[in-house]
């Protein structure tokens, strides 16, 4: 999930119908205010689906709390702030990140990470609307909206005794589990034509990506999500210099996944060729444990014309890709 520069949950990039119940669910969480539990892999958008829940009805301020920076001693004051002598070193009383969220809406980022002394004290803040800062004697009222992710399980932490269970059942009022990439890849090509456009406005040179990498996008199951669809997209615009988009441009891990989709189809193209009885039987012999990505190609290309008797018009469809492609890559590897 990303946000376009359009309001609240309109803004969702993306197409698919995953996409549109996202949004639905978003403009029904946003009618009142009660807590919101949003489920999903890490890199899913659940801090812009967070943000987009808020902006479709701005009450306040929106405080993020990232649960997972919270540690040490002072995590209690950075939550709930702290009183003058508190603790030594506190020489003037400090707010909270809860009391900044008064009147608005407090997003508990990863609150699967929270330790159990702090669920405690948030459980008190969901269900009396009240928390006490370190080293003070009263109790402050607070009108907050809560809303916490986590990639974790929360099942699963409550029976290994990680997270309270009541406070699973207060968080899970209004749940949202947010689809990964990998199971709305017709958003990917507008989430990536929406990263290229965020590029260009940061001062990147602009870049149009040609059909193979679209295949490639397509083909490869993003396991980090629409967080890595992104990195990917700023890697292309910064590696990229002039001239047509080159495959030397994407991440390590969509080159291998080329790679190894070069040598399935090739294996492939030799099956039907075998089965037609075009060529000799020929087995493609496996890799070492380690090889470089050039000489991985090469040796791709180099199986393919031996396998078309030098027919570069074949081989090219064999590997599925463009004729052009294959005589760059003939030409860059000297072959």
């Amino acid at each position: 999930m990303i946000l376009s520069d359009v309001k609240a949950a309109q803004a969702l990039v993306g197409n698919s119908p995953q996409t549109a119940t996202v949004r639905r669910l978003i403009e029904k969480a946003s009618r009142n205010r009660l807590p919101v539990l949003l489920l999903g892999e890490s890199g899913t958008g659940k801090e812009v689906v967070a943000g987009a829940i808020y902006k479709s009805n701005p009450e306040g301020q929106f405080v993020p709390i990232d649960c997972g920076s919270l540690v040490g001693t002072l995590m209690e004051s950075e939550l709930f702030g702290h009183a003058k002598g508190s603790f030594s070193g506190a020489t003037e009383p400090k707010r909270g990140l809860v009391e900044l969220a008064d009147g608005g809406t407090a997003f508990f980022d990863e609150i699967g990470d929270l330790p159990l002394e702090m669920q405690v004290k948030l459980l008190r803040l969901i269900q009396e609307s009240e928390f006490r800062p370190v080293g003070a004697l009263k109790w402050r009222k607070v009108d907050i909206r809560i809303i916490a992710a986590t990639h974790r399980d929360l099942r699963k932490e409550v029976a290994a005794g990680r997270f309270r269970l009541d406070l699973y059942y207060r968080l899970n009022v209004f749940s949202m589990r947010l689809p990964a990439l990998r199971d709305r890849k017709e958003d990917i090509a507008p989430l990536a034509e929406h990263f290229l456009k965020s590029c260009v406005e940061k001062g990147l040179p602009g870049v149009t990506l040609n059909q193979d990498t679209l295949d490639l996008f397509q083909a490869y199951n993003w396991p980090g999500n629409v967080r890595e669809l992104k990195h990917c997209i700023e890697r292309i615009c910064a590696m990229h210099s002039e001239g047509e988009q080159q495959m030397a441009d994407l991440p390590s891990p969509l080159v291998y996944q080329r790679s190894a989709s070069n040598l399935q189809s090739l294996s492939g193209g030799l099956d039907v060729l075998e089965s037609d009885h075009q060529l000799p039987t020929m087995t493609i012999p496996s890799p070492p444990p380690v090889i470089s990505m050039p000489q991985s190609e090469r040796d791709t290309i180099g199986r393919a014309l031996a396998a078309t008797g030098g027919e570069k018009g074949k081989a090219a469809r064999l590997l599925r890709i463009g004729r052009t492609t294959l005589y760059r890559k003939m030409k860059q590897y000297g072959m």
